[in-house]
């Protein structure tokens, strides 16, 4: 018989780990653990649902009971607790001085624990109140103590993993469901609730993945509503729940949905920064629990912080325990809310050494984050640059085996779409995968998926403002129209905006709407595009609506009604492209690809704005592709190279309208003659009868 033990160490003391709260129910009691290098005190401050002006419980930590190295730690049982629901720390230390002093400690502020897996927001809750010294009570964010509750029910479900029929669909919880017309019930618009009810949309659409815009808790005073003003990096938003607290099971009973429906689930992460800001920003929690720690610092006292991220600050993910709480997070979110992957905004951050300088080696938390044994499975999508001007696309970031944001994809689509001549050889490397970013060299060896492919995303216009606006319309945002990008490489198809606009322009910029989707889904490498674009959703010309939480973000239904047939032609060409795995390969195309132009040769010239190619699908057990693009204002002859009777029918043809921009399966015109004269401003996708074979009538394009 075993040795009954009537004490223990970590019931007095407390544990050092996990970080966080905890839930000891053999114990009945919470155990909490804080990392601080530098605090001289911490005091555990417990508040009642009734009063969160006054803490029910005051524990001030004892360093000779209660740390061990730099963690502060203590346990308490549930009965002493007086019925308490929240918690936050005090914390004190050195006032510092120099660059590398910077401290910002406050004894009177109230700390949000950043291990906090679920922040309340008390109705007197006031960002003011976190800036500049003193007391905040009553008015802080605070942590959520939870005892164990019965498991969520995932059931046993397969996790839906898409390959070659990847179609990534980024989407903001709120925005897209808030208005009345979206079809959801009132109490759910806007919320985890209101994507479930918009499954059966996003099924007869046919993308595979949701990229969902951050839903780590953000500031809700901060007034940045793409959600990119972090405040914890564990708990999930709380306002996108239709009932209050009910935000965890709200989150997975969406998830759970989404994957019964074959969807993947994609967070967009944001570790380069926090809602705190620089020295005139609130002080809600990393900065009071240990400045010099979680940020990346240097110069004097009235300029402490790098702003590497545009906002403010810069996460200091060098620092081995932000590291550790970054891996904890995703860990989290993977394993207990059962997420697919992330997309890391300005990931380039993570290359960024504690004085700011770049890392010529393999960033330590990239390489952590890949080979971790529960992260290594997970997509991760790299934004692959930041805010101070690093960019790092292709073989730059450190991450070789992550895909990435190809900005290079969208600027030349657009520029080619909009007209510009030249680009003939840029656009070739576009459409076979970017294998000049993603070489698949024995030194490299990548991949083409490893390219997200976009032409517009949440930062910048959407698809129809692309076609509608020369100039960014920003006056509502308070800047005075001068944040967002100038240049844009948009056209407004010869009319400004959306007063009295031309019937034949309006034609127009659907026409060039259909040659994005078009060009889009035909291209090697992983698709996105943003939620609303099948429809054309407008911001009004606003380029950069981080602030507008109202109806320039929220997606307006009632164009999908109005733009249904456009709506016909992108779920048409995503299931063209589902269908067909010759399209988006693991492996570049190589020798099943044939370039052409109107005629045989490709020109190259810096005036050419045609481009034709064959893709040959045999090897793949697939039908062959012909495909001619002409962005010119004139129409243009294309001979068919590969022209063989009854081998052709016509699929896509942009220039049409619906109906006849694009033919479903078995409902395809055959092509009888040897040429087809493309509109100005289309493209043409012909499709072969049966699966074809490799030609070697012309050389693939060469790395």
């Amino acid at each position: 018989m075993g040795v009954r033990r009537t004490n223990n160490w970590y019931t007095t003391e407390g544990a050092a780990f996990p970080l966080g709260t905890t839930w000891i129910a053999a114990e009945n009691a919470f155990n909490f653990a804080l990392y601080s290098k530098h605090a001289t005190s911490v005091t555990l401050l417990l508040f009642h649902p009734r009063d969160v002006a006054h803490p029910v419980v005051q524990k001030r930590l004892n360093h000779l009971v209660n740390k061990s190295g730099r963690i502060w730690h203590c346990r308490i049982p549930k009965k002493e607790m007086h019925g308490a629901r929240y918690y936050a720390y005090q914390i004190d230390g050195p006032q510092g001085g120099g660059p590398f002093e910077l401290h910002a400690f406050d004894p009177d502020k109230l700390i949000l624990d950043p291990y906090a897996k679920s922040v309340h927001f008390p109705a007197t809750f006031d960002r003011r109140a976190a800036i500049g010294p003193g007391c905040n009570w009553g008015r802080a964010p605070l942590g959520v103590l939870y005892e164990d509750e019965p498991p969520f029910d995932w059931g046993e479900r397969d996790v839906p993993f898409h390959e070659h029929d990847l179609i990534i669909y980024e989407m903001h919880i709120r925005g897209f469901t808030r208005r009345p017309n979206s079809g959801v019930k009132a109490e759910q618009r806007g919320t985890y609730r209101g994507v479930i009810e918009k499954i059966p949309y996003l099924q007869e659409l046919g993308i595979t993945a949701v990229e969902l815009m951050p839903v780590h808790q953000y500031d809700p005073q901060e007034g940045n509503y793409w959600g990119y003003m972090t405040l914890n990096f564990f708990a999930p938003h709380h306002a996108y729940a239709s009932a209050r607290h009910a935000a965890h099971d709200e989150f997975k009973e969406m998830v759970r949905a989404l994957h019964d429906a074959g969807i993947e689930v994609i967070l967009d992460v944001v570790f380069n920064h926090t809602a705190e800001g620089d020295n005139r920003g609130p002080c809600y929690s990393y900065k009071g629990i240990d400045n010099t720690t979680y940020y990346i610092l240097g110069g004097p006292p009235s300029h402490p912080y790098k702003n590497f991220s545009g906002t403010g600050n810069t996460l200091h993910c060098a620092n081995r325990y932000v590291g550790r709480m970054i891996l904890d997070s995703l860990r989290h979110w993977v394993v207990e809310m059962h997420v697919d992957g992330f997309r890391f905004d300005l990931a380039s951050v993570f290359t960024r050494q504690s004085d700011g300088t770049v890392s010529t080696e393999d960033s330590w938390i990239v390489s952590a984050i890949r080979s971790d044994p529960v992260l290594g499975g997970v997509r991760l999508i790299a934004e692959p640059w930041d805010a101070a001007g690093l960019y790092q696309l292709g073989t730059g970031f450190p991450g070789k085996r992550w895909f990435q944001w190809n900005g290079r994809f969208r600027d030349d689509m657009r520029r080619l779409v909009k007209g510009d001549g030249g680009l003939i050889p840029d656009i070739m490397r576009r459409i076979y995968g970017s294998d000049d970013l993603f070489p698949d060299d024995v030194m490299h060896a990548c991949h083409p998926y490893q390219s997200v492919n976009y032409v517009n995303s949440h930062d910048g216009f959407t698809l129809y403002d692309l076609v509608s606006y020369n100039e960014r319309h920003n006056w509502v945002n308070g800047h005075g129209n001068t944040d967002g990008h100038m240049e844009n490489n948009s056209w407004n198809c010869g009319w400004e905006g959306d007063v009295n606009v031309p019937r034949s322009v309006v034609a127009l910029r659907k026409q060039q709407a259909r040659n994005f989707c078009c060009l889009l889904m035909l291209a090697n490498g992983t698709p996105m595009f943003s939620a609303g674009d099948e429809f054309l959703h407008t911001q009004g010309g606003n380029n950069n609506p981080y602030n507008q939480d109202n109806e320039t973000t929220w997606l307006n239904w009632d164009r999908l009604h109005e733009h249904r047939d456009l709506f016909r032609f992108f779920r048409l060409m995503i299931a063209l492209r589902k269908a067909h795995p010759s399209i988006s390969r693991s492996r570049f195309w190589r020798d099943d690809i044939r370039w052409y132009g109107t005629g045989r040769q490709v020109d190259m010239s810096p005036e050419s704005r045609h481009l034709a190619f064959c893709l040959h699908g045999g090897a793949q057990k697939d039908v062959d592709f012909y495909v001619m693009i002409n962005t010119h204002w004139e129409d243009a002859r294309f001979d068919i190279q590969e022209f063989q009777p009854g081998r052709w029918k016509l699929v896509v043809d942009t220039s049409q309208e619906s109906p006849q921009d694009i033919h479903p399966p078995g409902q395809e015109v055959p092509v009888r003659q040897s040429y087809y004269r493309v509109r100005a401003r289309s493209v043409v996708v012909l499709m072969s009868e049966l699966p074809g074979t490799r030609s070697a009538a012309h050389p693939p394009l060469r790395s």
